[in-house]
């Protein structure tokens, strides 16, 4: 039988709104069930963010020809995938998940550019294109993935009506040199930073299940924190024939349902967010997840790939006791 004291203390301290380390929460892995470590992230959830469940859509504004070797990526240039290559989303299919998301209650809409950057040269296309999207659906927030930016360019998209940057950190500053030799943990955190500095929000996570241990996937949360994120999406890799990470083994249900609840106890107060791969779990799974930390999704189609049906969503996010208007 577990002695609780621990957990119960680790609870109380997250909830007070104090982060746990990442050795704590390791700690908390080697001692506890799966149960015991999501109802305990649930706890800290409720306290901290209340039954709210913060929901986000993309759209894919620039699909291929990337000059990054990112190893789990479709859209490089390194990698043959087959994937669909143009230079700028048309215009109507932009409009065509736009108009779905905000007719659903979706909150924030978002283009996601392939590349290391849009160059200077492309952002006023694309600040013309959110002048647009606030234009046609102006109570959705507006948020941007669109690479290395410098603080200059991402000042545009601010004016242009983005309030948040997206940046993934993809993994543990420890781990990502073994995914990517083209750019550095660092020039992603040098994004963030400009971005806060230019007046945005940032939402900056990861992929899980790329080969990584506990403690990167926890590293990562604790590193996107301190960074400055509010927004924490997990990914869980879809290993994508063509690029090197095609015959990773997938990580287990329960490897994911544990590293969000101790994802939780890292980061209590953010928005904790189901991103690409969650169409592979199972409906336990899910509900164990939704109940274990989690309190934001992202609804629709990826960028390369298939997502969960939004009204499928919703659906069950209310039942499960969610609110998202």
């Amino acid at each position: 039988m577990q002695n609780n004291h621990t957990l119960d203390q680790a609870i109380a301290k997250a909830m007070g709104g104090t982060p746990l380390s990442v050795d704590e929460a390791l700690a908390l892995d080697s001692l506890y069930s799966t149960d015991a470590l999501c109802d305990g992230a649930e706890k800290i959830r409720k306290a901290r963010c209340g039954s709210d469940i913060d929901t986000c859509s993309i759209v894919n504004g620039r699909s291929g020809r990337c000059s990054e070797d990112c190893k789990w990526c479709a859209q490089s240039a390194h990698h043959s995938t087959g994937i669909d290559i143009y230079e700028i989303v048309d215009t109507a299919e932009m409009d065509r998940v736009l108009d779905s998301a905000t007719s659903r209650g979706v909150r924030r809409f978002s283009l996601v550019t392939s590349g290391r950057k849009v160059s200077s040269r492309d952002i006023d296309r694309f600040c013309n294109l959110f002048r647009h999207c606030a234009a046609r659906s102006p109570q959705m927030q507006l948020c941007a993935s669109m690479g290395l930016l410098d603080k200059p360019e991402l000042r545009k998209l601010r004016e242009a009506g983005v309030t948040r940057y997206h940046c993934n950190l993809e993994t543990s500053a420890s781990f990502f040199p073994t995914l990517c030799s083209t750019h550095t943990h660092e020039d992603k955190l040098k994004t963030i930073r400009a971005a806060r500095n230019a007046g945005m929000t940032v939402c900056s996570g990861g992929i899980i299940g790329m080969g990584e241990n506990l403690r990167h996937r926890l590293e990562l949360a604790e590193q996107a924190r301190e960074a400055g994120a509010v927004s924490i999406p997990v990914n869980i890799l879809q290993p994508i024939k063509g690029t090197p990470l095609q015959d990773t083994p997938l990580i287990t249900e329960e490897e994911i349902i544990r590293t969000i609840a101790l994802m939780r106890f890292i980061a209590p107060d953010a928005v904790i967010r189901f991103a690409g791969g969650r169409a592979r779990l199972s409906l336990d799974a899910t509900r164990r997840i939704l109940h274990g930390g989690l309190n934001g999704a992202m609804i629709g189609d990826l960028l390369t790939t298939v997502g969960n049906n939004m009204d499928s969503d919703f659906t069950l996010f209310a039942a499960e006791g969610f609110t998202t208007d």
